[in-house]
């Protein structure tokens, strides 16, 4: 089961964020600009409407990531970091759903001029859509919060003072320490890999 709930986190992390950011290059809001005996179509895209989806899908996909280079708390820390950006994306896809704020501002700045009115309002369903696209990094997040202490981590091999590392280096025969140069140069001329 930790197999699959890693594949399907990883899946359902990288699609979610997918589709939020592609959502929010999209009209989620069209009317009419009127004002000043003229009218012009107007028209808001998810990131005029709101920026924090997009942000918030960034920060997902860069937590789902980070989720593999950590252990222990550090795993729960970033587990909760991509379930929480998946629940704001939620929130502000539907919050920005029914907003016109960013239509009156594309109305005046299309018309040149403030007292403008905006009529005939109609939302599209991009906003539905990312809120599907935060409901999948929500679902990523919960999955590694559940099974995240069962995933694989990044090796420790290369870090410094490491258990692995010390046990390696204990294991070769090699006497001293192999950090200092003269027994590097040691290892070479016995035919060893220092590294």
């Amino acid at each position: 089961m930790s197999r699959r709930a890693l594949g399907a986190a990883l899946l359902s992390g990288a699609a979610g964020a997918a589709v939020v950011l592609v959502s929010a290059g999209q009209t989620w809001g069209e009317g009419d600009a009127q004002g000043g005996g003229g009218e012009l179509p107007v028209t808001a895209s998810g990131s005029a409407v709101s920026g924090l989806p997009s942000a918030l899908a960034l920060v997902g996909l860069a937590a789902l990531v980070a989720v593999f280079a950590v252990r222990g708390t550090g795993r729960f820390v970033v587990a909760s970091v991509l379930a929480l950006s998946g629940a704001g994306s939620i929130g502000a896809a539907l919050l920005g759903y029914g907003d016109t704020e960013a239509l009156d501002r594309a109305a005046a700045e299309a018309m040149g001029i403030s007292d403008v009115a905006v009529t005939s309002v109609s939302h599209t369903g991009w906003p539905w859509f990312s809120a599907l696209g935060g409901l999948l990094l929500l679902c990523a997040g919960l999955l590694a919060l559940s099974y995240g202490r069962q995933w694989p981590a990044m090796s420790s091999r290369y870090e410094r003072g490491g258990r692995e590392a010390r046990g390696r280096r204990g294991g070769r025969g090699g006497a001293g320490d192999p950090e200092r140069p003269e027994d590097i140069w040691r290892a070479l001329d016995r035919g060893e890999d220092p590294t």
